[in-house]
């Protein structure tokens, strides 16, 4: 039988040691405080459901990236959570029930069968917010904004914010009447910016404003000034696509205000989730990242299945990628107490009392001394004086 490394772990897998696990910690419970602070409440969902259940509303990508396998008591297939948001959705769907808008949050581990694009990474750890109930464009504003905080709070460097809007290619196809297959073709024209195909699609299409509007979205990208470009461009176009230009001008304008500093980009040919999100989308990119370090989007009535369709929009990121491109949680060196291997009276109290009051105390094992306290991080110690116990400088 061939030896086999036990230690290695599959690719993708990593292991989280005690320096960045620290500083992921400390990510996590800044970044949930942040969330509370704002009136999210945290939520704890399974690792692991039935199937149809964890894909419900997801589409076609989450069910490639889902690990699956068989309840042994049930016979059912079960699958790893890759996506936490549709967990979540049938928190506020099913089990909590409220009629008003209702604001939620988590953060756990979740598991892709292959990584995404630019990565190598197949277990990430999934922080997010989700507010439910309202389908006003204010409540995507509340939601990017909370993702900028987010990023700010972690000290993310070099933001900048690329924002879109399915409705309005998808109300541009649904008014042209164009068939399944030719619109499949399209949308991937379009993520691809490919002119020249978007343009023979396009020419089959019989309406001719409908056809020109599809393929004038390849070109509507650029700062804040696209957004009166498209107006322009799109004058004529159904109800909704003109709803929607309103929405975005208006999320454009607060946001503009609110962080004068994070440079603002619209791509209305952006369809980005598009068999899932159904209206505005938005992503957060910083240099020399080929991939967004957090994204969001609405997604209405993602909760049907569960019983009750509810507007909703929200935003993800693995924070584990939010630690490393961040300053957040850097370990100060030399911050804790070392304590002798004593039975000396009084030393048991007195360690716990400087716990207490948050410091970190090591207690030496049979056979060591203060001369090791440098090698576990220990600046100060633990000593008798003066008929007390009291902490003093190293080597002091």
């Amino acid at each position: 039988m061939p030896t086999v490394d036990r230690w290695l772990l599959p690719d993708g897998i990593d292991e989280v040691l005690p320096a960045e696990a620290a500083r992921i910690e400390a990510a996590r419970r800044q970044l949930l405080d942040l969330f509370s602070c704002w009136g999210y409440d945290l939520v704890i969902t399974p690792h692991i459901e039935y199937l149809e259940s964890l894909l419900t509303g997801a589409g076609h990508d989450l069910e490639l990236q889902t690990f699956k396998m068989t309840d042994q008591l049930s016979g059912r297939m079960l699958g790893l959570r890759a996506d936490i948001t549709p967990q979540v959705a049938r928190i506020d769907a099913h089990t909590l029930g409220a009629e008003g808008p209702s604001r939620l949050c988590y953060c756990g581990s979740v598991l892709h069968t292959l990584p995404r694009p630019l990565s190598t990474a197949r277990s990430l750890i999934q922080l997010g917010a989700e507010l439910y109930g309202d389908a006003s464009s204010t409540s995507d504003i509340e939601v990017i904004s909370l993702m900028l905080e987010t990023l700010s709070s972690c000290q993310v460097e070099g933001v900048h914010l690329d924002i879109g809007h399915v409705g309005i290619y998808r109300g541009l196809v649904q008014a042209a009447g164009v068939g399944e297959a030719t619109e499949r073709a399209l949308f991937d024209a379009l993520q691809r910016k490919a002119v020249d195909e978007v343009n023979q699609l396009a020419a089959g299409i019989e309406q001719s404003s409908l056809a020109a509007m599809l393929c004038s979205l390849v070109e509507l990208s650029g700062g804040v000034e696209v957004l009166d470009r498209a107006h322009a461009l799109l004058d004529g176009a159904p109800e909704s696509v003109m709803a929607a230009l309103d929405d975005l001008a208006e999320i454009a304008q607060v946001l503009a205000r609110r962080y004068p500093h994070i440079p603002l980009y619209f791509d209305l040919g952006e369809l980005r989730g598009y068999h899932y999100h159904t209206g505005v989308v938005f992503a957060a990119f910083v240099p020399g990242v080929g991939q967004s370090v957090a994204q969001g989007g609405r997604y209405d009535d993602i909760g049907s299945d569960f019983g009750r369709a509810r507007p909703a929009t929200g935003f993800s990121t693995d924070l584990r990628c939010l630690v490393q491109r961040g300053s957040i949680g850097l370990a100060q060196k030399g911050s804790a107490i070392w304590a002798p291997h004593s039975n000396e009276a009084g030393l048991h109290d007195k360690i716990a009392v400087l716990r207490q009051q948050g410091e970190r105390v090591i207690v030496a094992l049979p056979g060591q001394s203060s001369i090791e306290a440098a090698d576990y991080g220990c600046d100060r110690v633990l000593a008798f004086q003066v008929g007390s116990w009291s902490v003093t400088e190293l080597n002091s």
